[in-house]
Parts: C-alpha cells; sequence; structure tokens
C-alpha cells in the first residue's frame, strides 16, 4: 500500500451515518468497529497482522465515545476520524485508539501509564483491558474533564493526574506498558526506564514538519530495547512545561 493511500484511509471515514442520537449509538459503535476492522486488513502490510484482539475490539464496542467530545461534535462521535476536544487537542481516531492498545500487549492484570489524556477515551479503552491505568495530562482543564466524564462512567481503575507526562510518573513504576498519545521529537528516556522487563512503549515519535511514525519499543531484562516501527502518523506535539 502506498502511504498516499495510507494517509487517506487515516483521515476519511465516509461508511457511517454523520447523524448521532442516543438510542442509536450502539449501532453507530457497531458501524465504527466494523470500519476499524476493514482498515486493519487495508494496512495490515504495515502492522503485520489482520485483525486485532478480541479484547480491544470489545473494548472499543462498549467505550461510548461520544461522552468523550464536545457536545458540538458528538453527531460525529462515531465516525473513524479524529475530533477536536478544545485547547488545540484532538481525540484521537479510533483506528489509531485501538491499534495502540493491541500493539501495547496488555491483559486484565497490567499497569499500563498512558502520556497524554485528552479527552480521556484512549484511558476509557485501556481501562476495559487493564488492571489498572495511570494517566497524565498537561493541560489542567483537559485532566480535570477528563477525570469527570471517566468517574461519571464508573472507571475506578484510572487515575489522572495533571502534569508533565515526559519523565513519567516514577512514584507507579514499573510499568507492563506506557502509550503516548502526542509526539516527541525523541522518546523519553524516562519512559524506558519506567517499563518492566518485556513491557511496550507505544509512541508516535517525529517532529510536525515532517512524517511522524508509531513506534514499538520493548525492554528486555537487560535493560536493552529493540524499536519497530510501525505506520506513518500525525499526532499533535508533546508539549512539556
Amino acid at each position: 500500500m502506498k502511504f498516499r493511500t495510507l494517509k487517506y484511509f487515516l483521515i476519511i471515514w465516509t461508511s457511517c451515518s454523520s447523524s448521532y442520537a442516543q438510542d442509536n449509538s450502539q449501532n453507530l459503535r457497531e458501524a465504527m468497529v466494523k470500519e476499524i476492522e476493514d482498515m486493519v486488513m487495508e494496512t495490515r502490510e504495515y502492522i503485520g497482522k489482520e485483525k486485532l484482539d478480541r479484547r480491544v475490539i470489545e473494548a472499543v464496542r462498549t467505550v461510548p465515545r461520544h461522552e468523550f467530545v464536545p457536545d458540538m461534535y458528538r453527531p460525529y462521535a462515531y465516525l473513524n476520524r479524529p475530533l477536536p476536544i478544545g485547547e488545540g487537542q484532538t481525540i484521537s481516531q479510533p483506528y489509531i485508539v485501538a491499534l495502540m492498545s493491541d500493539l501495547a500487549e496488555i491483559n486484565k492484570n497490567s499497569k499500563v501509564l498512558e502520556v497524554g489524556t485528552g479527552s480521556g477515551y484512549q484511558a476509557a479503552i485501556l481501562g476495559e483491558l487493564v488492571g489498572h491505568v495511570y494517566t497524565i495530562e498537561i493541560i489542567d482543564a483537559l485532566a480535570e474533564k477528563a477525570q469527570r466524564v471517566l468517574f461519571g462512567l464508573g472507571y475506578e481503575n484510572i487515575t489522572v493526574r495533571s502534569g508533565d507526562g515526559y519523565n513519567g510518573w516514577q512514584e507507579h513504576a514499573p510499568f507492563d506498558a506506557i502509550i503516548v498519545t502526542a509526539a516527541p521529537e525523541e522518546v523519553p528516556t524516562p519512559l524506558i526506564e519506567q517499563l518492566k522487563p518485556g513491557g511496550k512503549l507505544v509512541i508516535p515519535v517525529g517532529p510536525q514538519s515532517r512524517t511522524q511514525y508509531l513506534r514499538v519499543l520493548t525492554k528486555d531484562r537487560a535493560g536493552n530495547v529493540d524499536v519497530k516501527e510501525i505506520l506513518p502518523v500525525g499526532f499533535v506535539p508533546l508539549t512539556r512545561d
């Protein structure tokens, strides 16, 4: 697949009705899940698989994405595309959220760090999959809103903190997996240090002015790190205090 074709699929979603209604959200989620599964097939040469973990798909099917977007964007909540959430940030494309969750190779006993809470949607997906999620958001207003939404939805296994996630969350390290939802130009060393042996860091890397790539870093018991480049992506920059 050429990158031009991949870029088209990463931005445009045309299979689902843009109309939103509360009583129709489950049907819209089903259509979104189908679109994600189709995109997995379209990008299989990049990601090395033709389907995602069943638990990840069920999490996407379960989490009400419309709860994580501003009211004005609720009609578009189940389109497979990023949406603005205020403060110059976006809620990530559902395909990317599902893919990153799958690449982390987590289970119900995992302890996961998320850097970049944003709307809280990725944290909610992880909350369906693991024992506990620790998530950090540098923008206070977004952290507070995400915490309210997650609490309102009953996620008791997600801890939200307002702060700079570049240095991770040493108090709760080491982590079975770390997911970063904004792109630094280089991989932060503290995040690698806070991974358990065998743990995975899923992170987009690259400057805004050039192509970014989603990478998976795996640390072995000796502390060595294997880096796998997955596919080109476009994320907001990882900001710091």
